[in-house]
């Protein structure tokens, strides 16, 4: 069944979606069968249509991404998750803007010796410096690259002019082509338009971007392929025991980049028995991620708003660790040792 498919259900009024939060609404993401959440006065406002005969329907888009995957997200440990779900070859997604992001996700990654991916990130910065100085990564699709506040990523550089330690692809977006992109992935079509690219040399050496011509205005606009990576891997201030997660503070395309992936990993400070309401919150309802991690400081040297303080002098160490070959060495096999 191809993603995005449509159908029409039919309900009795019995079925009246009992309540003021119920009316059409089962998950939004990669679960078997998704449609909006809404919040309705009645049972039967903001429903879609209402027939003769007193029943109703509405519309429910059926996206199947990974027959293999649960139908609730469950708890699990780390290690245990990324060798579930991340493999040789995938391609990887792990978003976080500023805080959140996955460091401790992407440091098992590199544990557990994956190669060939396809590593995607709207800002990589140091963890992807990390991947691609393992030797992790063989492509690189993103938007804008650095050691935030600090300077460039040695790593990444060394890895594009001289392969070390294998040679990366680049695939280079703006930043509202990734995100557009994600929201296409997310969504379950193709593609996405925008009004961007328009005098640069993009266009001519990056396959997933066309120029198109808009059919209602003749304006000239572009067209990004949708992003759907087979994982996304995040990090979030909390879970609830069944799977539900909650981030708040900064959010970029978490939330996209989750929904357009196959698979997913949450890795969150805390579990908690109920989810307190938050300013700005982002809720992930426990259907649309695979797997959840318990991995309190996952995000360091980042930071987790309310949960930790960003390590500014981390970043500042880093420069000096991945210019060097030797001492980038030095610092991998601290984190993964050799296999026995």
């Amino acid at each position: 069944m191809d993603a995005g498919w449509c159908r029409r259900r039919t309900v009795s009024p019995s079925e009246h979606l009992a309540g003021a939060e119920r009316a059409g609404q089962v998950a939004v993401g990669a679960a078997r069968v998704r449609t909006i959440w809404a919040r309705v006065n009645s049972p039967w406002q903001g429903l879609t249509g209402l027939g003769r005969d007193n029943t109703v329907w509405f519309e429910i888009r059926t996206n199947v991404r990974d027959a293999n995957r649960g139908d609730m997200a469950s708890i699990v440990p780390l290690a245990d998750a990324v060798s579930e779900l991340v493999h040789d070859g995938d391609t990887v997604a792990m978003e976080g803007f500023t805080h959140l992001i996955p460091f401790a996700a992407g440091h098992e990654i590199i544990r557990q010796g994956r190669r060939d991916l396809t590593l995607v990130r709207m800002t990589p910065d140091v963890i992807y410096d990390q991947l691609i100085g393992a030797g992790c990564a063989r492509r690189l699709v993103f938007s804008w690259g650095g050691n935030p506040g600090v300077g460039s990523l040695h790593r990444f550089r060394d890895a594009v002019q001289n392969g070390w330690p294998v040679p990366l692809e680049i695939e280079e977006h703006s930043h509202a082509g990734m995100a557009n992109r994600y929201v296409a992935g997310a969504a379950g079509l193709p593609f996405a338009v925008l009004r961007g690219y328009l005098g640069t040399d993009l266009v001519a050496h990056t396959p997933t971007i066309k120029q198109i011509t808009c059919p209602f205005t003749g304006e000239t606009l572009a067209a990004v392929a949708a992003l759907r990576p087979d994982v996304t891997i995040i990090h979030a201030q909390r879970a609830d025991r069944a799977g539900n997660v909650q981030m708040w503070g900064i959010t970029g395309v978490q939330k996209e980049a989750v929904l357009a992936a196959r698979r997913s990993l949450v890795t969150v400070e805390e579990v908690v028995d109920e989810l307190e309401p938050r300013p700005n919150q982002v809720i992930l309802p426990s259907w649309v991620v695979t797997r959840v991690a318990h991995v309190p400081g996952g995000s360091h040297p980042s930071y987790a708003h309310d949960y930790s303080e960003r390590d500014n002098d981390f970043y500042v160490r880093w420069d000096a660790i991945s210019r060097d070959r030797e001492e980038f060495t030095r610092w991998l096999a601290n984190l993964a040792p050799t296999k026995s």
